[in-house]
């Protein structure tokens, strides 16, 4: 009897040893299908995006630790037919800026300086610097004026300028609003950051990430963008030209600075959101500050948002050939990396839509869209300038029966109808939708981008 129930319990244990075997092997039959979808969905909307020639660059999705997706699409250089790889190195644009303000949290915690501290501390002689705190210039809420939209920047992007003689450009430039009471997106604020990096480490702001970011993260493949060294596996930025794809217009790396000089890999930056979980850089309370929105979703270096009702965190990036997107979904421990060496690709638009993808949303391959003929005269109305911000116009002109538009500090672009109010670009994923009033006049425009609809007043 004893023997009996013996062979029983033995019987019953390999029956639900048997049985949690099937259902491991479930599960990995589960997963291993999941992630194949997810690839193939993938695959299908990039490769609508690159049949547009609006995209090209790296992709990597990860989900709970685990690398659902790496993979590289098109060319890192179209004349030499480089393909694309999850090593390739692209420049990342205002994802420097990120870096920027964990560098500077990484500072106050050493006891070299404080968020609070008014700029004229760095800076004695700057105008209205005893207004100006580096907590203002992390949160775009300064007042100085950004650089990178000034009429000449075209023209001195091209040249050499050391962080000082770059900070000379804006010094003097009138506040636009008194620190601290409107978020206004400003280049200036983040190169003043480098620069303050630089003086309280005494380093240089490179060798200051170096040491203290990209090291300690093994972040091998990840630096400052410099034009002269050789740089292995580092992308060619490019534009869109009349008829294809054509070199990037020059910008000397020394411009950029604490704003946007650095260069990494979907892979390295996946290394940099695991960190981000831990403290291995700062403590939880830096971490939170980061994270915390001060005005319009913006924190240190971070847009916080919600997306999908997930609580995303992320920051985009645009330089000359490149257009950078990171997301991290830090309820969900998920993590889309968009890199792009197309500087007309709409890499906000694509993560949002990856998105999509990871959570089983609802989302649109890309199509290409159709100019409509209709008659000139209907442009006549539109053209003006219209307010999407202070001191941000855009001016909408018609030449030989076309019409254009041209944001502050940026080229003219062509733009197309749609229908008689509706536009569209086609260099990048944007939309114009012109509104009347009651009595048929033009009040302003919407202007459509990466998800957003921000309307414009006519003023002019």
């Amino acid at each position: 009897m004893r023997d009996g129930k013996i062979g029983i319990i033995k019987n019953s244990r390999r029956i639900i040893a048997f049985l949690s075997f099937i259902l491991f092997l479930q599960i990995l039959f589960f997963s291993a299908c999941t992630t194949q979808n997810l690839d193939l969905k993938v695959d299908e909307y990039i490769r609508a995006h690159m049949k547009m020639k609006k995209f090209s660059g790296s992709i990597l999705i990860a989900q709970k630790g685990k690398i659902l997706l790496s993979k590289g699409y098109g060319m890192a250089n179209y004349e030499l037919d480089v393909p694309n790889t999850p090593q390739t190195k692209f420049l990342l644009g205002s994802i420097t800026k990120q870096f920027t303000s964990m560098a500077i949290m990484q500072l106050q915690e050493k006891g070299l300086l404080s968020v609070d501290d008014p700029l004229k501390k760095y800076i004695a002689d700057y105008p209205d610097g005893e207004k100006i705190t580096i907590h203002h210039l992390l949160t775009h809420t300064s007042g100085i004026p950004n650089f990178t939209s000034f009429p000449e920047y075209t023209k001195t992007m091209m040249l050499f300028s050391p962080v000082e003689k770059t900070i000379e450009r804006f010094k003097n430039k009138k506040l636009e609003f008194t620190p601290g009471e409107i978020h206004k997106y400003s280049n200036s604020g983040y190169i003043l950051l480098g620069y303050i990096i630089e003086k309280t480490s005494q380093k240089s702001y490179e060798t200051y990430l170096e040491e203290n970011i990209f090291q300690p993260l093994n972040m091998a493949n990840t630096g400052y963008g410099h034009n002269q060294p050789i740089i292995k596996n580092r992308a060619a930025g490019y534009s869109l030209g009349k008829d294809d794809i054509v070199n990037a217009s020059h910008i000397d790396m020394s411009i950029p600075h604490g704003a946007g000089a650095l260069y990494s890999t979907v892979e390295d930056l996946y290394l940099w959101d695991r960190a981000l979980y831990t403290e291995k850089l700062v403590s939880k309370s830096s971490l939170d500050k980061l994270y915390t929105p001060f005005k319009s979703n913006y924190g240190y270096g971070w847009v916080i948002s919600q997306l999908f009702k997930h609580k995303r965190i992320s920051h985009g990036g645009g330089i000359n050939g490149f257009r950078t997107d990171i997301s991290r979904y830090p309820d969900d421990d998920v993590c889309i990396i968009v890199l792009s060496n197309f500087e007309h690709s709409s890499t906000g638009k694509i993560s949002q839509d990856l998105t999509a993808v990871v959570f089983g949303e609802k989302y649109e391959l890309p199509k290409e869209r159709k100019a409509v003929k209709i008659d000139p005269k209907i442009y006549d109305a539109y053209v003006g300038q219209y307010e999407l911000a202070p001191n941000f116009i855009i001016s909408i002109t018609k030449e030989n029966d076309r019409l254009f538009a041209q944001a502050t500090g940026q080229p003219k672009a062509e733009i197309y109808p749609e229908s008689e109010t509706k536009f569209f670009l086609k260099i990048i994923d944007v939309q114009i939708d012109f509104i009347k009033d009651e009595k048929g006049e033009v009040t302003q425009l919407i202007l459509h981008q990466a998800g957003e609809d921000r309307p414009a007043k006519k003023i002019k």
